[in-house]
């Protein structure tokens, strides 16, 4: 019997040398979770049941070999791809279609654009669609669009503006754009083609003699907006009510832009245009005409300097993909060279109503199994998902000290057991000798 309990200790305490060794070798390893061997009693059996005043117990068995999910230190890396869980959840690998789970968070983009680990397995989460919405329910492979960001062409342009009520009416006449004592106030807003050219919209403000009225001049590159043969601009009546508030009549005004009901301006037909050897404007290729809404229901006239405090318009020429990001939420956001932003994907994460019972993949991955139960998939930061902290890793939870302490005390444990072995021995020679 003794022999037999002292081997069962042997194993128990290898056994725990084995776990406590491994620990040990993943130290550094991003996203290791950590095992705790775990041990029974083992009592013989007997049909007739046994007194529990003279049983002796049989040895030890392992348990279970338990992982321990605790949360690792989080290091900053750098890498705008490094992801680190913050919390619960798990990410979503998928191998070839076979699903995996794993807190490494340190992904790559392959020539291809897709996002992977190191062992070539897609990072999941969901897609946008044509129009940049992130879709929802189904997970793909999360990649990056390398290719250029396409232009857009303006199609609104909004201005809050103040004129300064004390200004007075301009002696020289008529109004010159190349004369700046034929106008009290200017300002440029840049304005995009379908080509994604930039183009200047210029716009002058000369006083009238009446109490509460200018006249505003617009050109695009110092042209007409619609005729870009001609230099002669686009002339509004621009009127304000007394306490300096905006005010307009709608309708079509002969050479000028037309007034909209609420109170914003059309420039209908504007012929994109790039300026000749000759110097004259002619069409640069981009749309034949476009039309472009000035929202200028800010513009006051208070007794203050004149100033544009704040523009606006919706056009942009095309950009390169320069930077990506990751919010807390795991939404994925490509920065490009013309300063837009756009949302590319969102990481999605998975947990388990028993993590204990994943069955370990190897490569810092888990598989699901019966008893973990089906994932319950969700975005960080929702529910019981843990949020991202990005350009981030998690460390192996791993605690060095206490494994040392372990190794010593499954050492201590082995001798101890290796012990009863040969005290049983020296007993049964003793009784052999006897004979």
């Amino acid at each position: 019997m003794s022999f037999n309990v002292g081997l069962s200790g042997l194993a128990a305490a290898n056994k725990a040398l084995d776990v406590t060794g491994n620990n040990i070798a993943n130290v550094a390893t991003t996203g290791f979770k950590s095992s705790r061997a775990e041990f029974a009693d083992e009592y013989a059996a007997s049909i007739r049941g046994t007194s529990g005043k003279t049983t002796v117990g049989s040895g030890v068995t392992t348990a279970a070999v338990s992982q321990q999910f605790t949360q690792g230190n989080i290091e900053s890396t750098g890498n705008s791809l490094d992801m680190a869980i913050n919390g619960n959840g798990f990410f979503v690998l998928s191998d070839n279609g076979s699903k995996l789970y794993t807190r490494a968070g340190a992904f790559y983009s392959d020539k291809s654009g897709n996002i992977v680990d190191a062992s070539g397995n897609n990072l999941q989460g969901y897609t946008t669609d044509t129009t940049g919405k992130l879709t929802s329910g189904v997970l793909s492979n999360l990649a990056i669009d390398t290719s250029n960001l396409a232009p857009k062409a303006t199609t609104s342009v909004s201005e809050t503006v103040n004129l300064n009520s004390s200004e007075t009416t301009p002696t020289v006449t008529p109004f010159s754009a190349s004369n700046t004592s034929s106008y009290n106030y200017t300002f440029n807003t840049d304005v995009y083609d379908s080509q994604g050219n930039a183009h200047q919209l210029n716009q002058y403000f000369v006083k009238d003699d009446t109490a509460n009225s200018w006249t505003m001049y617009t050109t695009i590159d110092g042209v007409n907006p619609t005729d870009p043969t001609s230099t002669t601009p686009l002339a509004n009546p621009v009127s304000f009510n007394s306490d300096g508030s905006y005010s307009y009549t709608a309708g079509a005004v002969t050479g000028g832009l037309t007034v909209n009901a609420d109170g914003t301006y059309s420039l209908a037909g504007w012929v994109p245009a790039a300026e000749q050897s000759d110097g004259t404007y002619a069409s640069n290729g981009a749309s034949a005409t476009a039309d472009i809404t000035l929202d200028m229901s800010n513009l006051t006239q208070y007794n203050s300097t004149s100033a544009t405090t704040a523009k606006d318009q919706d056009g942009y020429a095309t950009g390169e993909l320069s930077a990506l990001s990751v919010s807390d939420t795991g939404q994925l956001t490509a920065t490009f060279t013309n300063g837009k932003t756009n949302v590319i994907g969102q990481v999605a994460l998975a947990n388990f109503a028993n993590v204990q019972g994943l069955s370990p993949a190897g490569g810092t991955d888990w598989r699901e199994t019966y008893a973990s139960g089906v994932p319950v998939i969700g975005t960080p930061s929702t529910g019981t998902m843990g949020s991202l902290t990005a350009s981030s890793l998690e460390d192996s939870n791993v605690d060095l000290t206490a494994e040392l302490v372990n190794l010593i005390k499954a050492q201590s444990n082995y001798q101890a057991n290796a012990k009863t072995i040969s005290t049983e021995s020296t007993i049964m020679q003793t009784t052999i000798q006897m004979t």
